[in-house]
């Protein structure tokens, strides 16, 4: 039998979730996957492999867990379970998150509909404590779309591919560009994604394939590509911004590598939808805060007047009662409203 998807779970602490986690992806209605399991030296190793190996045992086939002799980070750890896996796609999950009843079935149909898919877009909603409590709803169309490859494609799934739940590639094209140039900026998925989409199609589901816990504390800092630029269970304005420039990085390399033109799209769909970049850091001091936006115009934000509209209603508002607005917004819509020019692919 030949895989379809390696669920692929980066791996490091947050044992306490993980069996919720598992339990959503063992009880899925689709027999050609595997569980793909890569933990990351983390001081919670032993509790993990417990946990595992109490897994399988109850499904012994299904599950392939694998510990890094030191610590890669979470992009090497993210090439890593490419590596690792046997799949023809590799569907990554977060280890704090859950998979949504159906999902891997969803994205197995439409990889069967759907001619040279590289890359699938999902929809995801994010909840508080517990999974019946969604707070945020993150579907950016209202229907299934096919995007051929190209640079509109990818600058529509770029910045929308950065939170990894249910996040899936084609393992063979990932393995292809693989690189350790951009280790050290969390964002090894938007670097394969804007160079597998120049060659293979995408397509986008609107049905929601996993739920992001929200609240959870970084752990990012600890490796060796990480120290420095992020702090373990903290998120600086410092990081923030390095985090923002990593994207920006990325697309112009690709750009420049591939010869395909996506820097100024992408900086304007990041401009465009840049208040949870805003936001993140809106509890600091006024200094701060105003520093961080400044930082950020020196990016290429400085051009986009929405930005500047984001700011002001942060400093009016707070982010608490502007995040209640945007929540409104998006459920009477069903979807994220589109903010100046997105591509939107082609209706099937």
């Amino acid at each position: 039998m030949n895989l379809i998807i390696s669920v692929c779970i980066p791996s490091y602490n947050r044992s306490e979730v993980l069996p919720p986690l598992l339990e959503s992806i063992l009880s899925q209605d689709l027999e050609n996957f595997e569980v793909v399991i890569c933990e990351d030296k983390s001081p919670q190793r032993e509790r993990i492999r417990s946990i595992v190996e109490g897994f399988r045992i109850l499904h012994p086939h299904r599950i392939r867990y694998f510990e890094n002799e030191e610590n890669l980070g979470y992009d090497g750890n993210f090439r890593n379970l490419i590596e690792k896996a046997n799949g023809d796609y590799c569907l990554f999950m977060g280890n704090d998150d859950l998979m949504c009843p159906g999902a891997l079935k969803t994205v197995a149909s439409a990889l069967g509909r759907h001619d040279n898919i590289g890359v699938v877009l999902r929809s995801y909603a994010a909840f508080n404590g517990s999974p019946k409590n969604v707070v945020q709803t993150f579907r950016y169309f209202d229907r299934e779309l096919f995007f051929p490859f190209g640079a509109s494609t990818i600058a529509t799934f770029y910045r929308r591919s950065v939170v990894i739940p249910g996040v899936t590639i084609h393992r063979e094209a990932a393995l292809r560009y693989g690189t350790d140039r951009f280790d050290g900026t969390l964002l090894y998925q938007l670097y394969l994604v804007a160079n597998i989409l120049t060659e293979m199609n995408g397509v986008f589901l609107p049905e929601i394939l996993a739920l992001y816990r929200t609240g959870g504390i970084p752990d990012f800092g600890n490796s060796e590509k990480e120290r420095g630029l992020f702090v373990p269970e903290a998120q600086t304005p410092e990081s923030s911004v390095h985090f923002v420039a990593g994207m920006l990085n990325i697309a112009a390399w690709v750009e420049k590598s591939r010869g395909v033109k996506i820097y100024s799209s992408i900086l304007q769909d990041i401009c465009n939808y840049s208040y949870p970049i805003l936001s993140i850091q809106s509890h600091q001091s006024l200094p701060v805060f105003v520093k961080y936006a400044l930082n950020l115009a020196k990016l290429g934000f400085w051009r986009s007047g929405i930005f500047y509209c984001y700011f002001t209603l942060l400093l009016i508002f707070g982010s608490r009662r502007v995040d209640f607005l945007i929540r409104i917004i998006k459920k009477r819509l069903g979807y994220t409203p589109a903010i100046g020019s997105v591509y939107r692919g082609e209706s099937q």
